[in-house]
């Protein structure tokens, strides 16, 4: 008998596969509530004349630096493959995250929002590097 190699493994059989697929979807669950939180303070403005949010300080670099932690946590090459599909919705979170960070911090001087210019740099200097490194040679 000889030994016959296993087929590629699939999300449900790989413990692993399973992380980064949990901490996908709570980075973009992340990203909506941002979006949600950086819209309620105008709307409740607007609807009840009294801003009962103020504008994202601390919390904002707090969810800025949630996709830049999973680019860090998936650098292995095998990590990669399973992340590589979902790099367009990280990109635009962390866009996001940089220019609002920036806007707020150089213009209203809120100077807790360069944690998340930081992250958002970070984080999309992280995509890139891993996106151009060589591949291994070696397993």
């Amino acid at each position: 008998m000889t030994d016959q190699q296993q087929p590629e493994e699939t999300i449900e059989g790989d413990p692993r596969a399973q992380g980064i697929a949990y901490g996908l979807g709570a980075v973009k669950w992340i990203f909506v509530l941002a979006l949600v939180r950086l819209f309620a303070g105008p709307m409740t403005k607007d609807l009840f004349d009294n801003e009962l949010l103020p504008m994202p300080t601390w919390d904002w670099s707090l969810f800025a630096l949630t996709p830049g932690i999973l680019v860090f946590l998936c650098r292995r090459p095998s990590d990669w493959q399973h992340l590589s599909s979902e790099l367009t919705i990280l990109r635009w979170a962390l866009r996001f995250y940089l220019i609002y960070g920036l806007a707020f911090a150089l213009f209203q001087g809120v100077w807790v929002l360069w944690i998340a210019v930081a992250a958002g740099i970070g984080g999309l200097v992280g995509i890139w590097k891993l996106e151009h490194r060589e591949p291994t040679h070696g397993r």
